[in-house]
């Protein structure tokens, strides 16, 4: 079992009954004195693929679904599948947008990541906490710019739109993180 605040982007839950993988959580501390830290949840249903938003206090707890994780690598996209390799049999398979509409946009070809496994059909993905993905389209660099904090927007091969500092041009080759979908650094 698990606490609320022990839950991570990722993780595979049960909620009434149904497992659910944890989108995105939000922590809320009340002002007041003796208010309890709130948590807002929102998880996608592994089967159905429903999203569901969830509010409990952090000493609530959750059973951990039975689910596996395996190797697998994604070779390509064809309109609205995405295709998938098994490390380990070497078999393939595809999901549709719909299953992974939020993993997409990370996804570069050859990349190695984890499939989740409920009740032996693959239900998911799970991405790598970051990724490295390169600038297909920005603003031209502005000279002396590396000391100041200001962003812009850059395009990256995903089609993902991130704010980066102003001194990167196209072509550069960054790190960004899949949780919160920010710019860690350049690779």
């Amino acid at each position: 079992m698990l606490n609320a605040s022990q839950l991570k982007k990722g993780l595979v839950v049960e909620v009434n009954g149904l497992p659910h993988i944890i989108g995105t959580i939000s922590c809320q501390t009340p002002s007041a004195r003796g208010g309890a830290t709130l948590y807002k949840i929102r998880a996608r249903n592994v089967i159905s693929g429903q999203k569901t938003d969830i509010t409990c206090k952090g000493d609530e707890s959750f059973k951990e679904s039975d689910y596996q994780k395996k190797p697998i690598q994604y070779l390509y996209r064809d309109q609205e599948k995405f295709c998938f390799m098994d490390l380990e049999d070497y078999s393939q398979f595809e999901l549709t947008a719909g299953d992974i509409e939020d993993e997409a946009m990370y996804l570069v070809e050859d990349m190695e990541l984890l499939s989740l496994v409920v009740e032996g059909v693959v239900r998911g993905i799970q991405l790598p906490d970051t990724v490295s993905l390169t600038i297909v389209e920005c603003d031209p660099a502005i000279k002396g710019a590396s000391a100041t904090a200001r962003t812009k927007t850059a395009v990256l091969e995903t089609g993902l739109n991130v704010q980066v500092p102003e001194y990167l041009t196209q072509d550069e080759v960054v790190k960004i993180d899949t949780r919160t979908a920010k710019y860690l650094g350049r690779v």
